[in-house]
């Protein structure tokens, strides 16, 4: 049996949407904190012959967000540039993007991930399936007020030329922050949802994929949890399951991703994170989303359902895998088990 079919396990674990940042995080703010120390250091680090870059990992590593933040403002007081600029001159590769996304707020850093997947020819669907199907609903408005500051433009209006089709409309639900938030459960609609989706899936020749767009894209985390549970005694089988036979493409990979961040955001990052490095070639712009975006949120626990799944802790994977100063930067994010 597969880890995501245990629905018990899963569903009544609280869940990631509700976590607060800095509980579950590697990251925590650090005592005795100086912005204007931190960041004098910094900048002899990159003024000085040769970047120091164990200082720069040392210190954007072992600050919080909102403390890199504050480093941010000294440092352009202290030399009148942005610190994101001199560290994009001074070091580069994936060591620069990991660096830049650190001091990056975190609504600004998904926004500029869905630019990215966005950009030039074709689009990088999974990243936005990734992003969108788990962040909350605050998240995403956040990410959505920063493409407006930045482009003057509504994000929603640049991706339809982007995406087409079911996908479209399912990913469109979401960017648009059309989710229920309400916490309260009802059992009646539970029941009612499952039957709905049993009945437009398993139950019928040919699928009606409207129906599950519809209930996944808009219904509440905790009230979905419960529909999980209702479908499978219906169903007999899980919706995940039903969701894999019955679709295709890149609406299948919404839907599935969605159906597992309802049960456990940090076992689909571990699974992303394992994809992204197994086999030949890394996908290094997976590694360093997860690891920044969720450093302060659950990595703590995206490392315990990593071991879980993969008999391995995330940090020796991480070292087998990465090297240099990206390497080291990552694993001082995501720290030993």
């Amino acid at each position: 049996m597969s880890l995501w079919d245990d629905l018990d396990s899963l569903v009544n674990t609280p869940s990631s949407f509700e976590a607060t940042t800095g509980e579950r995080g590697t990251i925590k703010p650090k005592h005795g904190f100086n912005a204007n120390e931190d960041a004098e250091a910094l900048k002899d680090a990159i003024e000085g012959i040769g970047t120091k870059e164990k200082v720069l990992v040392e210190i954007l590593t072992q600050r919080s967000s909102a403390q890199r933040q504050l480093i941010c403002e000294a440092y352009q007081e202290a030399t009148g540039n942005e610190l994101k600029d001199d560290l994009k001159g001074d070091t580069d590769g994936d060591f620069e993007h990991l660096l830049v996304a650190l001091v990056t707020p975190p609504a600004a850093f998904d926004c500029h991930e869905v630019m990215r997947a966005m950009k030039g020819c074709g689009t990088e669907d999974s990243t936005l399936i990734e992003i969108f199907a788990s962040r909350s609903v605050e998240q995403i408005k956040a990410l959505n007020e920063v493409y407006i500051q930045e482009t003057e433009k509504k994000l929603i209006l640049d991706m339809r030329s982007e995406v087409g089709g079911d996908f479209s409309e399912a990913l469109f639900l979401l960017v648009e922050g059309e989710r229920d938030t309400n916490a309260a459960v009802d059992s009646g609609m539970a029941k009612e949802d499952a039957k709905t989706l049993y009945e437009a899936g398993e139950k019928k020749w040919g699928t009606d994929e409207s129906k599950f767009i519809e209930i996944l894209c808009k219904r509440s985390i905790p009230q979905l949890r419960k529909t999980l549970v209702e479908y499978k005694n219906v169903s007999g089988k899980t919706l995940q399951e039903s969701i894999e036979g019955e679709m295709s493409g890149e609406l299948e990979e919404l839907l599935v991703a969605i159906v597992k961040c309802v049960k456990s955001v940090p076992t689909y990052l571990a699974e992303r994170l394992h994809e992204s490095m197994k086999g030949v070639g890394t996908h290094e712009a997976t590694v360093n989303r997860i690891i920044v975006s969720r450093s302060e949120v659950d990595l703590l626990d995206i490392r315990t359902e990593f071991k879980k799944l993969y008999e391995e802790s995330l940090y020796s994977f991480i070292e087998s895998d990465l090297s240099g100063d990206h390497g080291d930067c990552v694993k001082a994010i995501c720290g030993e088990d």
